[in-house]
């Protein structure tokens, strides 16, 4: 392996220059460092990472705490693709990506000490049950974490526009004419507290009744689930005119159901969905949703806990909220 040592000696100057050269410091002539790096990428040099750890006080390691009660794991195809976003700009700082777990060779441990076993810089937290003791543990402790949907206090958290999201989809449903507007949503968590109250905020501004009956809990990127709920709606005496689903995976569950009970979407029922996965593009009928913006999502993590790695006593717990858009399909009928 090529040393600091050996490119010193092929380029005559210290060991001291070529630390500097390869650190970006200023105190060398930028001749000196063109010759330097150059020496050191025909010669296949790379840093020790045990050695930049100790210079710099940092793994260059950042973890990511992700968890999925379905168990689709890297399929849920929407916090998939905020984790690639994630991925994709915390590699352009420099850092490698850990997945936490409560494993250590075969020892049970908690999620901190997998955090400080595998010694990561920062923690991005997505897609787990929040009320867990072990995660509200890491996210209390010392190590910086930035949330993803879900909001602590005194941490930062990227926050998908749900509130918003919700309300353009309940009005472009109203300004189709619909008033028999039904909503199964998802699991009790704080994304489904603040759709189901932008829900009866937005029902209530624009005068549209909300039977108890029209609002059922599901669960979120599960069809079987939502499939009951399905059935148990179109079995209404008064049935609605149109079932807000609580995801596009979730919704195929909805469909199967309408289509087995010999009804068509739109013409006899309408459908929305929420996120704007591939899915949703290439169903028949397309499907109208709100398609969250996965990719700021996980770029904003990351641009986020990159800063509370790197410059601690600047940068301030923040809550930032991303905006989705309307994605307009053919599953809305016109009333």
């Amino acid at each position: 392996m090529v040393s600091i040592k050996d490119i010193a000696l092929r380029c005559g100057v210290s060991v001291a220059s070529v630390s500097k050269a390869l650190n970006g410091h200023q105190d060398i002539s930028e001749k000196t460092r063109t010759i330097i790096c150059q020496a050191a990428k025909e010669m296949g040099y790379m840093p020790n990472s045990a050695a930049r750890t100790l210079k710099t006080n940092r793994t260059y390691n950042i973890g990511v705490l992700f968890t999925d009660d379905t168990q689709s794991g890297l399929t849920h195809e929407y916090f998939s693709t905020v984790l690639d976003s994630f991925k994709v700009e915390a590699e352009k700082s420099g850092y490698d990506i850990t997945f936490i777990n409560r494993n250590i060779g075969g020892r049970k441990t908690s999620y901190l000490e997998h955090c400080h076993y595998r010694c990561v810089d920062g923690v991005v937290i997505a897609c787990v049950d929040f009320n867990d003791p072990e995660v509200v543990e890491l996210v209390n402790s010392e190590i910086p974490v930035v949330t993803i949907d879900h909001i602590f206090n005194n941490r930062t958290a990227i926050i998908s526009d749900n509130i918003q999201g919700v309300s353009d989809l309940v009005r472009y449903l109203h300004h189709k004419g619909h008033r028999k507007i039904a909503f199964i949503h998802g699991e009790d968590t704080s994304v489904t507290q603040n759709r189901l109250a932008s829900f009866y905020k937005t029902c209530d501004e624009l005068s549209i009744d909300t039977p108890e009956e029209y609002v059922l809990e599901g669960a979120y990127h599960d069809p079987k689930a939502v499939a009951r709920r399905t059935r148990e709606l179109l079995a209404l005496k008064n049935r609605p005119t149109c079932i807000m689903f609580p995801d596009d995976f979730s919704y195929v569950g909805g469909m199967n159901a309408i289509l087995e009970a010999g009804l068509s979407i739109p013409e006899d029922i309408s459908v929305s969905g929420y996120d704007g996965i591939y899915l949703s593009r290439v169903l028949v009928p397309k499907l109208t949703t709100l398609r969250q913006d996965t990719t700021s999502l996980g770029r904003t993590a990351a641009q986020q806990l990159v800063d509370l790695i790197e410059r601690p006593r600047t940068t301030l717990p923040e809550r930032i909220v991303i905006g989705g858009e309307l994605q307009e399909g053919r599953s809305v009928r016109q009333l």
